[in-house]
């Protein structure tokens, strides 16, 4: 493969060029943060992303002090070579509030084109979270704790039971949709993210004989 050098790239009055990053697995856009010539290097020696921070003026290695290491897949540069898609692995949430992604603030969603993701879902509750909205029942929930959320996993798990058992599949889809949404809520609690789900689910290669391990007494 024919690989661009680095000193194609066109660098800003600054030498900063912006790099988009992106989620291997979901393809979901991370943050924005910006490379020098000097940490694009690293980045590529490093195998891991290294920013330059234009606050502090100095090299940041993403999860130097959070352990929120992102392993570096590839860095591609756009048609004009002025900006860069980072797909990294990451170890943990992106964003400095606690979030899996720097951008969960909506502004604008257009209900006729939008399009359901159970990642935009996971990052619309931990933004409930890191930044509690009065009125809010997800808020709630997180200000409530862990208990709380077991509880109403529980009830709804219930429901779900009971829906299915009077084969009333519209009650059974509308009482699943409402199991799913608290055990994200949970993940959210836990710090589990879709990523270690999809990892768990992807190491299961045998799903028609697979025998439950009991724990042992």
């Amino acid at each position: 493969m024919q690989y661009l050098r680095p000193d194609a790239l066109k660098f800003d009055k600054d030498g900063l060029i912006p790099a988009i990053v992106q989620d291997h697995y979901t393809r979901e856009v991370l943050t924005l943060a910006y490379m020098n010539a000097e940490t694009l290097a690293l980045t590529i020696a490093e195998g891991r992303t290294v920013f330059w921070s234009r606050s502090r003026q100095e090299i940041w290695r993403k999860g130097e002090t959070s352990g929120n290491v992102q392993r570096v897949v590839s860095v591609t540069a756009d048609c004009d070579r002025d900006a860069l898609v980072v797909d990294v692995i990451k170890a943990g949430p992106a964003c400095h509030t606690g979030a899996e992604s720097c951008f969960f603030e909506p502004v604008y969603v257009s209900e006729e084109l939008k399009q359901f993701t159970w990642q935009a879902l996971y990052a619309l509750i931990a933004g409930r979270k890191t930044h509690p909205q009065e009125g809010s029942y997800t808020t709630y929930l997180f200000q409530k704790g862990r208990e709380k959320i077991l509880k109403k996993i529980g009830e709804e798990a219930t429901e779900v039971i009971i829906a299915a058992a009077k084969a009333d599949n519209a009650e059974t889809v509308y009482e699943i949709s409402d199991l799913a949404y608290h055990v994200l809520v949970l993940m959210i609690e836990a710090g589990i993210t879709i990523e270690d789900i999809t990892k768990e689910l992807e190491k299961r290669h045998v799903i028609d004989h697979k025998v439950k391990q009991e724990r042992m007494q």
